[in-house]
């Protein structure tokens, strides 16, 4: 039962005075209601529209299953708060219509109903509620650190065993942003001419996908103006996008740009969550990377940025994280869905006080539920449709696609997916794992999507560290990952190869360190992944020693040119094509400061800018190669008149490898690639041909004479990339005969285009 206090507040419209954060609670005065037309249950979230009289005004609805009552709650920008009940309900959406709410309206929600988490409800009216369908939101989580108030439990309860289930009555309105009403079509005729005839629609095949973080990116950007750096606006400046496109990248990957708050345990040590896999606004632009304000500008400041990005032909995914919020799990804060309807949108164990947490953050959405479902799909296509994004990469796709427990791939969420017209449609990457049981799912997932393959990034990194026993995997990882997407009718797309990524070493850091240094995160250095397959070339850290810096630059040379010439999607991470380092920080998560932000001061040594060129240079050639990004899998059957395989495997010897080849400890391997007949047709329905290629990667430490295959795979070879140069200008041209020894230097990869 709610309190006599509580069903009072539910039945009358109340203005309530807001204190200063830490000041004794202001005075309640009653006033009149102010007119709440019935309105509609449809759309959800705070629409602005035209009502039935042609007055102005704005529609909120909120789905809030087994609540009591709700209350919409209207600030004023001194704080002042006008509580207005809702007292239409149609099939679990509390609706209203409020004349006169204009756009910049600032509001939130404050839901009656019972406060029992042994059943696992976690109703309080005292805590003022975030709209899951918010489209911008004013404030910042962390802007008053983490105060009690905003928990739904006392949170210093003396006695821990039940620590979570005494009710906090104290009022968070004060501690928390707010949701702001904007106006969806304001601009919108600007928008429709761009949103979907001038988008890039880069084919899958075809795509270099480039992960950067909005803020780290651009903060230290010296072509960036200083008011513009972190912000959306920043990463849409054109020092920003001149970079993009010298480095030849199709599609940016942002990191979360939903609205996320901080954890408890990072603002007590000073920290900020700085990669954002925190959401608690599934519709809003973080608020933190708005140049504009936050008002509801950053809505039009992200259109703007997505306008831009498209103009220099640059797709924009999102990475975004639907299987958790910031909630946590029973001792976390009551932001938003836990104080709507606990027990509908999150999976609670046998113990209803509990959360499954198939996430390693405490909750896990339970997207099996209706209108879990409805709020994810519902936040996609907003974003196609409404923001302009051009495709998704979901953080733990593996927790998203399990039914009441397993991972299920004809699960409901990946079933709405499959069949919704404007989600279909747009790039889908799935990180395939979570942390409960049987969440290993690298190349199960359906087809239409694409999955990062980290079983590429294994491969490479123990064979350019000297730890692969064989080349079998290699070979395999190489060639498009066949055996992990062939058997589903999916193609070399499905595969989005990567050696580094945001979480783990830079690529710098990989050749650097052998172990992580993560201090600085206050965890004692057990936070982060021990499992990084680096080699630090002797020394670990950074060295003066010549001979040591060379060695690392020529392996990252070898990284770089291994994942561009790899079948798959190729993704890089923004730094790593000139030298980033994090200082051997693994799980710069919580890093918003010169560790977590790109330093642009690296391409002032010609040895980085030399890494760059070379990276931008392997682009090039990628985009200008079809046989470089092929649109189905290698057959291993000759494909032209001259009887060449597509794809053929060497030995140092010159020789096709055999079975017991595969099996060899060997720090080499040459790979054929022929043009002869590529399997597609191109835009005018021709067949598609190219030339030819071998691919000679040494991880030797000593150097390695290879005899170069002759007729019928060639009679001359012209050197493109080798590796083993710190300038790339003196290797292009030379060229060899077949059946001729080349000498390749110790670790090293050349890559030589077959002549006529």
């Amino acid at each position: 039962m709610s309190s006599a206090a509580e069903q009072e507040t539910a039945g009358a419209f109340r203005r309530v005075a807001r204190p200063e954060p830490g000041a004794a609670p202001g005075r309640r005065e009653r006033i009149a209601p102010p007119p709440v037309w019935p309105g509609a249950p449809n759309p959800l979230g705070a629409r602005f529209r035209t009502g039935p009289d042609g007055r102005s005004g704005t529609n909120f609805a909120l789905w809030a299953g087994g609540a009591e009552a709700v209350e919409l709650c209207l600030f004023e920008e001194d704080g002042t708060e006008t509580r207005c009940p809702l007292t239409e309900q149609t099939h679990e959406i509390w609706h209203g219509f409020l004349p006169g709410v204009l756009p910049g309206r600032r509001y939130g929600y404050r839901v009656h109903g019972r406060w029992d988490p042994w059943t696992g409800a976690r109703w309080n009216p005292a805590k003022l509620l975030l709209d899951p369908y918010a489209r911008a939101v004013d404030g910042d989580f962390a802007d008053f650190g983490r105060p009690p108030e905003v928990y739904g439990h006392v949170r210093d309860w003396p006695q821990q065993q039940v620590a979570d289930t005494v009710r906090d009555d104290r009022d968070s309105a004060p501690y928390v942003p707010k949701g702001v009403v904007v106006h969806d079509e304001a601009g919108a005729a600007e928008h429709d001419e761009w949103l979907d005839d001038r988008r890039p629609k880069t084919p899958w095949a075809d795509t270099v996908l480039y992960e950067l973080h909005v803020r780290g990116f651009t903060q230290r950007h010296p072509g960036v103006p200083a008011e513009l750096r972190g912000t959306y606006a920043g990463l849409a400046h054109p020092a920003a996008l001149d970079h993009l496109r010298r480095l030849g990248v199709t599609a940016v990957e942002l990191l979360p740009v939903h609205q996320f708050a901080h954890e408890d345990h990072l603002l007590r040590r000073g920290l900020r969550n700085h990669w954002g896999y925190n959401s608690i606004g599934y519709f809003a632009p973080h608020a933190g990377y708005a140049a504009t304000g936050t008002a509801g500008q950053q809505v039009g400041e992200f259109r703007r940025m997505v306008h831009a990005l498209h103009e220099a032909g640059i797709e924009v995914i999102l990475d975004v994280v639907y299987n958790h919020t910031a909630e946590a799990g029973e001792f976390g804060p009551t932001l938003s869905l836990k104080g709507i309807d606990n027990r509908g949108y999150y999976r609670l164990e046998g113990d209803p006080r509990r959360y499954a947490d198939y996430t390693g953050c405490g909750n896990t959405l339970h997207v099996v539920q209706p209108q879990v479902l409805r709020l994810l799909t519902d936040s996609l296509r907003y974003w196609v449709t409404e923001m302009g994004v051009d495709g998704f990469r979901f953080d733990l796709a593996a927790a998203l696609a399990r039914s009441f427990h397993d991972v299920d791939m004809l699960s409901p969420f990946l079933a709405v997916i499959a069949q919704d017209p404007v989600l279909r449609r747009v790039k889908l990457i799935a990180e395939p794992w979570d942390i409960g049981a049987g969440g290993y799912q690298v190349g199960a997932f359906p087809p239409l999507w694409t999955e990062w393959n980290d079983r590429y990034r294994d491969a490479v990194r123990d064979f350019w560290r000297g730890a692969l026993p064989d080349v079998r995997d290699l070979g395999y990882r190489l060639s498009g990952s066949s055996d992990l997407y062939a058997w589903s009718g999916r193609r070399p797309q499905a595969s989005v190869n990567f050696v580094t990524a945001h979480d783990g070493f830079t690529l710098r850091d990989l050749v650097s360190y052998e172990s992580k240094h993560n201090e600085a995160n206050g965890e004692g250095n057990r936070d982060g992944t021990d499992d990084n397959r680096s080699w630090n070339c002797g020394t670990e850290g950074e060295s003066a020693d010549p001979e040591i810096t060379a060695l690392r630059r020529r392996q990252l040379r070898n990284l770089l040119t291994t994942l561009l010439l790899s079948t798959g999607v190729p993704m890089l991470v923004a730094g790593d094509e000139m030298g980033r380092t994090q200082h051997g920080n693994n799980n710069a998560y919580c890093q918003d400061n010169e560790t977590g932000w790109v330093d642009w001061t690296v391409l002032e040594d010609p040895h980085w800018r030399e890494l760059f060129a070379l990276t931008a240079r392997l682009i090039a050639l990628r985009h200008r190669h079809p046989v470089l990004r092929r649109r189905a899998f290698f057959s291993g059957r000759a494909q032209d008149a001259d009887g060449l395989r597509d794809l053929a495997w060497f030995t140092a010897r010159g020789t096709e490898m055999t079975e017991q080849d595969w099996y060899a400890p060997t720090g080499s391997l040459g790979m054929y690639l022929s043009g002869g007949e590529i399997p597609g047709r191109d835009e005018r329905g021709e067949r598609v041909t190219d030339e030819s290629f071998l691919v000679v990667l040494h991880a030797g430490a000593g150097p390695l004479d290879f005899v170069l295959p002759g007729a019928p795979w060639a009679r001359r070879y012209e050197v493109v990339v080798d590796t083993s140069r710190e300038e790339q200008s003196a290797a292009p041209g030379t060229v060899h005969k077949g059946n001729a020894m080349v000498t390749v230097r110790p670790r090293s990869v050349l890559l030589l285009k077959v002549a006529s």
